[in-house]
């Protein structure tokens, strides 16, 4: 068992969750933040990557619509590397109401929202792809952000000012004494190590999990309701505008560019679980319908990957429990002082990405308050490392650089441009990673392939790499060549298993797309999956299970080490 000490202890590493351990440590606080997956695994990376101008929510939340507005520009100071500035247009359709259009832009000038009408000749010429029969544009100050990009700078910044990040870990229980929180007890899920930090203050930033993080300190009824959407992403950027239905919000009225592909949100349904969030093939189809209303050729290009995500909604007594779509998106910071007598801990949930900076600031002034300490937030002012040149991302980022090393590095990635040093790179820097975390931080197979190609190639690396760490570690140790084998089939064994779950996870969000040219991709990845027998491996260790950080769980499968092994049988029966 390992025993720590800090002041502040963060649980949850999304966009919130950053966001509170940068601000926590640039007030000069000791911190430590616990996530029990990777970084921004859970809502912060299953969304459409839509930065708010305010433009959404005019009508329907306007204190909402003002935060957006503000947190869009201080974002854009401070966070430029993880933003794309596509602006975007709200669209008027021939069957949308007028009234609303009516309200739409004295509404958003009456509360700060940067907007302009634009006549149609020239949105068209913009947007060539959009419905001929749409009848009033505006364009505002949207953007896209980069969930992932936007976290590693965050930590970046935080872990500059002392604090210390451990993702992968798992917080099972909270020590209370008295009426004062005194530790957290977390489980290294990549080593099974138990860890205790002792601590002054715990911070809930959970989101959909935070109901279950407050009753691990014995407080009840934090009604979190996950907020189930699904979006689909294809392989080609049909819009390059943010394109917003200028409408009631609804289910499929968003299109965003996002990297090299296009992306459509979202459904919005009450679900019991976010862990386990099911995708329905005729959600699919109705978000099609709802895109052929924007862009009428949506069903000629090829969709990629359909994915959900859980909105962390807390619960309110105003609509139906199930009536997620008219729940608040703001934010909602439960004092447990206050509310249960329970010193040392405070709760945030809802609000969303672009306002997670403003989510934290106020999260920690409560904090502050409760320790009857004043220490003023600065991370409005600061940019984090990698944007202080305050560049925006573009589309061609990585083309330059391949250009000039395409000869001496091979491509393990055509779609998003990885070559192996950076794969090695980061294996160097983080030599516990598995797949998915590379796929998170390099976008391996998140292109059009999905993965076909990139996705062998990138096991053999992380096989190669964990052997000859291996190698290295059993020479200085003075080990027998019977250790050294034994060490070689493990790393083969766990990167095997990192492949098998790498494929199964990237068909589960192809599965509910089979129409059209997604088959032919099915029918490729098939000959080429096939031709490496994935299906016919050797169940796995118990040790390799753990070694994965167990990629199962975080998509939402079962994550029993007895059944891991057979998810390939599953997937193949279900093709």
């Amino acid at each position: 068992m390992q025993r720590l000490k800090t002041e502040v202890v963060v649980i949850g590493g999304g966009a919130t969750g950053v966001g509170v351990v940068r601000d926590v440590a640039m007030r000069g606080f000791d911190t430590i933040l616990l996530e029990r997956a990777d970084i921004s695994q859970g809502t912060s990376a299953r969304y459409h990557g839509l930065l708010h101008s305010g433009g959404r929510y005019v009508i329907s939340d306007p204190e909402s619509a003002t935060q957006c507005a503000d947190e869009n520009a201080v974002l854009r100071r401070i966070n430029a590397d993880a933003i794309e500035d596509t602006h975007g247009f709200f669209v008027q359709t021939a069957t949308d109401p007028d009234d609303f259009a009516d309200k739409f832009f004295p509404a958003a000038r009456r509360l700060g929202v940067e907007c302009e009408e634009v006549p149609l000749t020239q949105a068209f010429r913009e947007e060539p792809n959009l419905n001929r029969g749409i009848k009033r544009v505006y364009r505002v100050h949207d953007a896209t952000i980069d969930g992932w990009q936007l976290a590693w700078g965050v930590l970046e910044s935080a872990k500059q000012y002392g604090a210390k990040v451990l993702p992968y870990h798992w917080v099972r229980g909270i020590e209370v004494s008295g009426d004062e929180v005194r530790a957290v007890k977390a489980t290294n899920e990549k080593t099974g190590e138990e860890v205790v930090i002792d601590c002054r203050f715990v911070i809930n930033a959970c989101g959909p999990w935070a109901g279950q993080v407050a009753e691990l300190a014995g407080c009840h009824d934090v009604e979190v309701v996950p907020g189930r959407g699904i979006m689909i992403g294809f392989n080609q950027r049909l819009v390059h505008h943010v394109i917003n239905r200028l409408a009631v919000p609804g289910d499929g009225d968003i299109l965003v560019p996002a990297h090299p592909i296009c992306v459509i949100g979202t459904t919005d349904q009450a679900a019991k679980n976010p862990d386990f969030l099911r995708i329905y093939p005729e959600e699919v189809q109705q978000m099609l319908s709802a895109g052929e209303e924007l862009v009428p050729s949506i069903r000629q290009a090829r969709a990629l990957h359909v994915w959900a995500g859980a909105r962390p909604l807390l619960k309110d007594k105003r609509v139906q429990a199930s009536d997620t779509r008219h729940m608040s998106r703001g934010m909602a910071i439960i004092d447990h002082l206050q509310r249960d007598g329970l010193r040392g801990f405070v709760t945030i949930v809802g609000g969303k990405v672009t306002t997670y900076r403003l989510m934290a600031q106020n999260v920690v002034n409560d904090m502050c308050h409760q320790l009857g300490e004043h220490r003023p937030c600065r991370t409005a002012e600061e940019p984090v490392p990698s944007g202080r040149e305050k560049r925006f991302y573009q589309l061609n980022h990585r083309l330059a650089d391949r250009e000039a090393d395409r000869h001496e590095e091979p491509i393990i990635c055509e779609c998003e441009l990885v070559n192996r040093r950076m794969v090695l790179e980061h294996l160097e820097e983080h030599p516990e990673a598995n797949l998915d975390d590379l796929r998170r931080q390099l976008r391996i197979g998140m292109g059009p392939c999905q993965g076909t190609f990139c996705a062998a190639r990138t096991a053999a690396l992380v096989y190669e790499f964990r052997n000859a760490r291996a190698g290295d570690a059993a020479v200085d140790a003075g080990s027998s060549s019977g250790d050294s084998a034994s060490a070689d089939s493990a790393s083969a064994d766990a990167a095997s298993l990192m492949l098998r779950l790498f494929v199964s996870n990237r068909m589960h969000g192809i599965l509910p797309l089979l129409y059209g040219q997604e088959l032919k991709e099915i029918a490729l990845g098939e000959w080429v999956q096939g031709t490496l027998s994935l299906d016919r491996l050797p169940a796995p260790s118990p040790a390799s299970c753990q070694a994965t950080g167990d990629m199962a769980l975080n998509h939402g499968v079962d994550r029993d080490p007895a059944t891991l092994g057979e998810l390939a049988d599953k997937e193949g029966a279900q093709r």
